[in-house]
């Protein structure tokens, strides 16, 4: 474990991809080694511009995240992208498909791309995208971009462990309302309305100011930034560069980076509670808890009563 970690913070990417291999593990030994090689690397992670990307399939997340990487990487800096894949059905595994899709950044030697399994996890990220996102920074990247899955209305658990959270848009979708529904526009701190180019130049502007009115509803403290790009051409990539940096400048120039780090931290530590007495379960009250899942489904047990039976089993 200790060459491990000597290796990941020395930037090898073999050792780099192994280390997250372990932290994704399902083996309660490897997950353990897994958070050991992460408490061995804290020292040097927390330095990296944290990015959450999300959007509906289509939106053009992946074509964004190749083309502003490889922008971030010709003016020097070294970029992290967690892909959050949907689970293959036979395997379990990640399918890929986002890789694939950032044919320039999956060959530049100043990238890292880690497509991970959803595996049923909701929020469009990973089980274990904290512990990958950590050692992407032990290991030397200071720009680490979460891109979710993109499927659901949950969309929204990115914004509890990056800096900045975009929101990406298609123009003349209705996104604006959908965005509303799910309590997206009110967690982003930028939205960008994708494809703003050729014919759509002008339907875009449009979704943009739909978008300003509908945040406006929301009567948040703060109104999130609004902007349109193209992916495709490059078009305002810089812009958007620009307001991920002047929101985290923000942040950090009160002491609100800070606070949110250490607010997520504690999230972080209930979400891994949570699951470690899911585990539990299964390894100690398996038969207990189908049992009971059996009575409320045939209506004899209440369901309250059924979850007290099985959260009485624990010591």
């Amino acid at each position: 474990m200790t060459d491990l970690a000597r290796r990941v913070a020395a930037g090898e990417r073999a050792a780099l991809a192994r280390a997250i291999t372990l932290v994704e593990s399902r083996r309660p030994e490897r997950r353990r080694e897994g958070s050991d090689l992460v408490q061995a690397l804290i020292e040097r992670t927390g330095k990296a511009i944290r990015v959450g990307i999300t959007g509906v399939p289509g939106v053009g997340k992946s074509t964004l995240i190749d083309a502003l990487g490889m922008r971030l990487i010709e003016e020097g800096h070294r970029v992290a992208v967690l892909a959050i894949d949907p689970s293959s059905t036979r395997t379990g595994g990640a399918i890929l498909g986002d890789k694939t899709r950032m044919t320039h950044l999956a060959t530049a030697d100043a990238a890292f791309i880690r497509p991970s399994p959803s595996a049923g996890s909701l929020g469009g990220v990973a089980a274990r995208t904290r512990e990958a996102m950590l050692l992407t920074e032990a290991a030397g990247f200071d720009v680490v971009i979460v891109e979710t899955v993109g499927v659901g209305q949950s969309e929204t658990a990115v914004a509890e462990m990056v800096d900045t959270f975009v929101a990406l848009m298609l123009p003349g979708a209705g996104d604006e309302l959908q965005g509303i529904k799910k309590g997206l526009l009110e967690r982003a701190d930028i939205i960008a309305v994708n494809k703003a180019d050729g014919a759509n130049v002008h339907a875009a502007r449009r979704a943009a100011a739909e978008l300003l009115s509908a945040v406006k509803i929301l009567a948040s403290e703060t109104t999130p930034t609004i902007l349109t790009l193209s992916a495709a051409t490059g078009d305002r990539l810089d812009a958007l560069w620009t307001a991920i940096l002047a929101h985290r400048d923000g942040l950090a120039a009160d002491g609100r980076l800070d606070a949110r780090r250490r607010e997520q931290g504690v999230t972080w530590m209930r979400d891994m509670v949570r699951d470690g007495l899911e585990d539990y379960l299964a390894a100690h009250a398996g038969a207990a808890r189908a049992e009971a899942e059996t009575a409320v489904r045939e209506g004899r047990l209440a369901p309250s009563l059924a979850a007290r039976s099985i959260l009485d089993l624990l010591p």
